[in-house]
């Protein structure tokens, strides 16, 4: 079904409306500073932010700073994650990534994202999070939810990564790339669903073309 181009004001009007029903919304994955941010998010890959948040803590016990986790063997850091999933990879990705940092960068998170994309595990969503939660530099963070809601809501008209995060930050202001990121999360976490959307608890049910949408209460 057709929908209307959707206009910058009107998609600003949704945003406000969804920021006060989820003051709340942040960043979900705990750290301490860039490099934890910037290793849970690479853990976060097909896994909740909940079980990221119950291995990170161990993790970092053992391996404190990227300079360890550079020299970590393969196998512990395996041991480690195992329950998040894809383990193998993400793995190679921890240790490839820390030593990436420690022979490039010093043991410093770069700040630019050009050199976060260059790191090995890391994609533009990743330093997206980064840039955004750790260093205060806008970034359209665009996950499942996001693209989601976005796509629900008339946002945009592709379906990969890349062409969202470009739409969104044409339709949005850069200076609230970041939050309107948490909070599309939030609304897709708690109320547009993947399997079901709960219109009936949608606080912009009446500015939303419903794009796609099947299944609804």
């Amino acid at each position: 079904m057709k929908t209307r181009r959707i206009s910058k004001v009107h998609a600003l009007h949704t945003l406000d409306r969804l920021e006060a029903s989820y003051p709340d919304a942040h960043c979900a994955l705990l750290h301490d500073n860039p490099w934890q941010l910037l290793i849970a998010t690479i853990l976060s890959a097909q896994c909740t932010d909940v079980r990221v948040n119950m291995v990170t803590p161990v993790l970092f016990n053992r391996f404190p700073d990227p300079w360890s986790l550079a020299q970590a063997e393969l196998g512990d850091v395996e041991e480690l994650i195992h329950s998040t999933g894809f383990f193998r990879n993400k793995a190679k990705s921890l240790i490839g990534c820390s030593r990436a940092l420690v022979e490039e960068h010093q043991g410093m998170v770069p700040q630019e994202m050009s050199a976060l994309v260059a790191l090995p595990g890391v994609g533009r969503k990743t330093a997206n999070v980064v840039l955004g939660n750790a260093f205060a530099t806008p970034g359209m963070v665009v996950d499942t939810h996001v693209g989601r809601i976005a796509g629900r809501l008339g946002w945009v008209t592709v379906r990969t990564a890349e062409g969202i995060e470009k739409q969104l930050c044409k339709l949005l202001p850069k200076e609230r790339w970041t939050q309107a990121a948490h909070v599309l999360i939030f609304h897709g976490r708690q109320c547009c669903q993947a399997q079901t959307a709960w219109c009936s608890n949608c606080p912009v049910v009446d500015r939303c073309p419903q794009v796609g949408v099947g299944r609804q209460k």
